[in-house]
């Protein structure tokens, strides 16, 4: 059976997945990357070093963000919604950001020090020192969802 998910589900989905998928464009040119992400109830969270989503997003900050849970083939969960970036240059709202994503992530890593490109380091000053993040939210604007479980 095919149907849709209800808002609460979406929400639901949106706050317990780890990895979703930004897709941008510019000028007729699209790019989707996974990446790893908080999400608040309002905006999805997330960081990277400089590079082609990054300034795809600058020059159009209007994006699509996709989620998905997957059991089998025929069992599945997809939530997509769509934004607008924002780059996060503000000291205090950087470090909590940057804090969320830590906690998450944190976790679902061996050896969280070893990964000073997702801002986990043995040192906290090395992340603006010798680690450059580009800290960012996207305000979700509509979502939707969509589901199979046979």
């Amino acid at each position: 059976m095919l149907g849709k998910l209800s808002e609460l589900q979406i929400e639901d989905m949106l706050k317990k997945q780890v990895t979703g998928r930004i897709a941008c464009c510019v000028r007729g040119v699209s790019y989707i990357v996974p990446v790893n992400y908080v999400y608040d109830g309002t905006y999805i969270y997330g960081h990277s070093s400089a590079g082609k989503k990054i300034k795809m997003m600058r020059k159009n900050p209007n994006v699509c963000f996709e989620v998905d849970e997957i059991q089998n083939i025929f069992r599945w969960k997809s939530v997509i919604s769509w934004g607008k970036f924002e780059e996060i240059t503000d000291a205090d709202e950087r470090e909590r950001t940057m804090q969320g994503l830590i906690h998450r992530i944190m976790p679902l890593s061996n050896n969280p020090s070893d990964h000073p490109w997702h801002g986990i380091t043995k040192n906290p000053g090395d992340i603006e020192s010798k680690v450059e993040l580009i800290i960012y939210k996207i305000r979700l604007t509509k979502k939707t969802g969509r589901f199979e479980d046979n």
